[in-house]
């Protein structure tokens, strides 16, 4: 039995032409902006205050910086300003090295490289072993 896979469902419906919900909301809010500031102000305070204005909301309406939407963007801008900023560095638990603290070097004490008879018996007994066990 075959079943249709819905397709592109992170794309949101169109509602007005090419516009989205969201994308409505914003420019209906624009231009109840810009109404209020015609009403409020005289033509070039109005334009000062117009283009800025426009810029905005056409920005939350269509601009994705890396692919969130503006509101978000602003939001987590917002959140990084004000919340505190603590760096805490700890030493890797594995990398740690003990402190040692300078102490006097001690003298070169003369040492015999000679072998003892005994000793190399005994590690010749070893040596001989281990190619036993090994062969």
């Amino acid at each position: 039995m075959m079943f249709n896979v819905p397709q592109f469902i992170d794309v949101e419906d169109k509602i007005v032409g090419p516009l989205t919900w969201k994308q409505l909301l914003w420019m209906v809010g624009m231009g109840a902006a810009l109404l209020t500031f015609f009403n409020i102000f005289e033509k070039i305070p109005f334009i000062i205050i117009a283009v800025p204005t426009v810029l905005a909301f056409v920005a939350f309406a269509f601009y994705r910086p890396n692919g969130f939407p503006m509101t978000t963007f602003v939001f987590y801008a917002i959140l990084f300003l004000f919340r505190p900023k603590v760096l805490v560095w700890e030493r890797p638990a594995a990398g740690r090295l003990a402190v040692k603290e300078k102490t006097e070097t001690p003298k070169p004490v003369n040492v015999s490289k000679q072998i003892e008879p005994e000793k190399l018996a005994e590690l010749a007994r070893i040596l001989d072993r281990r190619e036993m066990i090994t062969k």
